[in-house]
């Protein structure tokens, strides 16, 4: 019994040992895989909600498309001011991501501030055009597609009157209404542009007021980039029953159908997913990177429900210029202002 008992303690002692051996090959194989793989971190700053479904909306499926495209892991931040900016940048920077964007013009004095004190971490800016060590802009050919809505909203309206508000006089919202305005003039020398900005890009009431009074002045067209804002533009047209609207940044055909001409569409999941590989893939460069028509990132599409209601002259000169775009031989800086 006693010899029994003796072999008993040192088969268990046998099996122990082998199991502390066990545990600390597998502890060492665990440091060794978080060594050797470093997990793709991308964050992305909006300035407003994601719900808008328009251009912080478009954002996060880009984001989305990251993480499924590339297994990366990631975060997203709604952020309200430039100090916010600066802090999520930093904080990002911190925790050692490779990729921050921040969406929108205005996140790029922070980007500039930031970038220096975390070198190994890219900063993007959409709509920006700073650009240096670890700090670059993707610049959206906004312009193009705006023009092709300005000549269907030249060649529809009856009042000769349209319309177009945003959130904020940000150069690239300018930008696009300037483009807008050339194509509607383009179409109808008459016509005339209402141009209002609401303050802010949230305040879905003020978007609405903002529509409505400009359809009191005759508007019967409102081309709007204003984010969430903008949902007010498509409620006033469709209570109003007196005009039609072009959404902006993601598809918003689907917002309103029955008063939506189409919309100028950016293809944020296509512009993110192509800067974030080269980031992975260790080919970034710091530059303005742009993108537009030609990439297939910045499109106008036609709401099909509305088609029947445009002039047949209309949509073939659309198509024509888009296809044009697309391959490089028409730009609207080479157009002249009417």
């Amino acid at each position: 019994m006693r010899f029994k008992h003796r072999l008993s303690t040192v088969f268990h002692i046998v099996i122990a040992a082998g199991f502390l051996a066990c545990g600390k090959q597998t502890d060492r194989t665990a440091s060794r895989d978080s060594a050797d793989t470093h997990a793709f971190r991308v964050a992305l700053l909006t300035p407003g909600p994601i719900s808008d479904q328009s251009w912080n909306g478009g954002a996060y499926q880009g984001l989305l498309r990251v993480r499924d495209s590339l297994g990366a892991s990631i975060s997203h931040i709604q952020t309200k001011t430039p100090a916010e900016f600066e802090e999520q940048f930093r904080q990002y920077g911190a925790q050692g991501y490779d990729l921050v964007i921040g969406h929108g013009f205005e996140f790029q004095d922070a980007a500039k501030r930031v970038g220096p004190d975390f070198p190994k971490t890219v900063y993007v800016t959409t709509s920006g055009t700073t650009f240096g060590g670890n700090v670059a802009g993707i610049e959206f050919a906004f312009a193009d597609a705006s023009y092709l809505a300005g000549l269907l909203a030249g060649s529809m309206t009856r009042t000769d009157t349209i319309g177009v508000i945003g959130g904020t006089e940000l150069p690239p919202v300018k930008e696009s209404f300037d483009a807008f305005a050339r194509g509607a003039k383009q179409a109808r020398p008459s016509v005339t542009i209402l141009t209002s900005y609401i303050g802010n890009w949230d305040d879905v009431s003020a978007g609405k007021e903002q529509a409505l009074a400009q359809i009191q002045r005759g508007a019967d067209i409102i081309f709007q980039n204003a984010d969430a804002a903008g949902l007010g533009v498509f409620q006033a047209a469709r209570e109003s029953k007196r005009a039609l609207v072009i959404g902006s940044n993601a598809n918003q055909n689907a917002v309103a159908p029955d008063v939506t001409i189409g919309s100028v569409v950016i293809d944020l999941p296509h512009a993110f997913l192509t800067v974030a590989r080269e980031v992975k893939e260790g080919r970034f460069k710091a530059r303005v990177i742009e993108l537009g028509t030609k990439d297939d990132v910045v499109t106008f599409v036609l709401n099909p429900a509305m088609k029947r209601r445009i002039p047949a002259a209309a949509l073939q000169l659309v198509d024509s210029l888009g296809t044009a775009m697309h391959a490089g031989r028409f730009t609207v800086s080479a157009t002249t202002t009417q």
